[in-house]
């Protein structure tokens, strides 16, 4: 208990924390993107959750369709900044981008 009230007073000392804030975009939506980035982007729309963020013209369409991961990067980033998110959503795209293209092929015998 003395080593986390310890870590505790250093993380408000020096005013850094990796904790899960949330501003204008809604928890639900940082979560979901992480899955469906497609799906939460139309819902966040539809529910006027992007309003803030003044996404107006084709560019941010174009790539709300073709890269929605890039798109919930950048309003992420508006919204907190580089936070613990921010990181999480970084990973994961990181990690879908890398292995996504790639498609499973059965070995057949007769090769």
């Amino acid at each position: 208990m003395a080593v986390a009230t310890m870590l505790w007073q250093q993380v408000v000392e020096r005013g850094f924390s990796l904790t899960l804030i949330t501003h204008q975009l809604p928890f639900w939506f940082l979560v979901f993107a992480l899955f469906l980035p497609r799906v939460a982007l139309a819902v966040a729309w539809l529910q006027g959750v992007l309003l803030p963020f003044h996404l107006v013209g084709w560019i941010p369409l174009v790539f709300a369709i073709l890269l929605p991961r890039a798109v919930v990067l950048y309003l992420i980033y508006l919204d907190q900044g580089i936070s613990l998110w921010f990181v999480i959503h970084l990973v994961v795209a990181l990690l879908v981008w890398a292995g996504g293209g790639h498609t499973y092929r059965r070995r057949r015998g007769d090769i």
